[in-house]
């Protein structure tokens, strides 16, 4: 039986070693546990942001949790994905960083995360324009869209993703904001549904959008 609070703590703590031993140990099991494991992985990533905020975690150390974190994911993967009813299927959604801007660390946190969680996530990868993503949520049906940003610059380009798609009709997709530049006021400049800090948020309102 895992201590899923040891785990939650390794995982804030960094301690790759530890996690991974864990994470292992719950699939040798069986992996009937997993979704407890992410969870409590969830649940270190919150200790992660919470130093960062308090300064004694620095943008270092948000990568490396984050890459642990993708590699926690992988080691899941199987028991979380198959952990849904058979045949279910899964939703599929948009994910990317907007035009202008070239970071994927918190993107690829987010898309492990969604993915952990049952969604089927299509990542168009950094610095898309507006048009491309009209296009491919045309092209695969797509009703819930994530944009990810860090520069200021980036509202920019996430506003005119928002009116892009609009005049193209699709005024029934969800859009959810994240990152540094990011804020309520921010979300009602740029047009979007809900924003979000933190990739736990993300998940939660796009798994109640699914729902609905």
């Amino acid at each position: 039986m895992i201590d899923f609070e040891a785990l939650a703590q390794a995982m804030g703590e960094l301690d790759e070693d530890t996690v991974k031993e864990m994470l292992n140990e719950v699939m040798a099991e069986g992996g009937k546990e997993a979704d407890q494991a992410m969870a409590a992985c969830q649940k270190g990533m919150d200790i992660v942001g919470k130093l960062f905020e308090d300064g004694e975690y620095f943008v270092g150390d948000l990568i490396y949790a984050g890459e642990l974190m993708t590699d926690a994911v992988a080691i899941l993967k199987d028991a979380l994905v198959s952990g849904g009813e058979e045949g279910s299927s899964k939703t599929k959604m948009l994910l990317c960083t907007v035009k202008d801007d070239l970071h994927d660390i918190g993107k690829n946190i987010v898309r492990a995360m969604l993915e952990a969680s049952g969604f089927d996530v299509l990542d168009l990868g950094i610095d898309v324009p507006a048009d491309k993503i009209v296009e491919a949520v045309k092209e695969n049906n797509i009703k819930i869209v994530a944009l990810s940003g860090v520069l200021t610059l980036a509202l920019d380009s996430m506003k005119a993703t928002v009116e892009a798609l609009k005049a193209a009709g699709l005024n029934d997709v969800k859009v959810i904001i994240g990152g540094a530049p990011v804020s309520a006021e921010a979300c009602t400049a740029v047009g979007a549904d809900e924003w979000a800090h933190s990739p736990q948020k993300t998940v939660q309102v796009c798994k109640a959008w699914a729902a609905a």
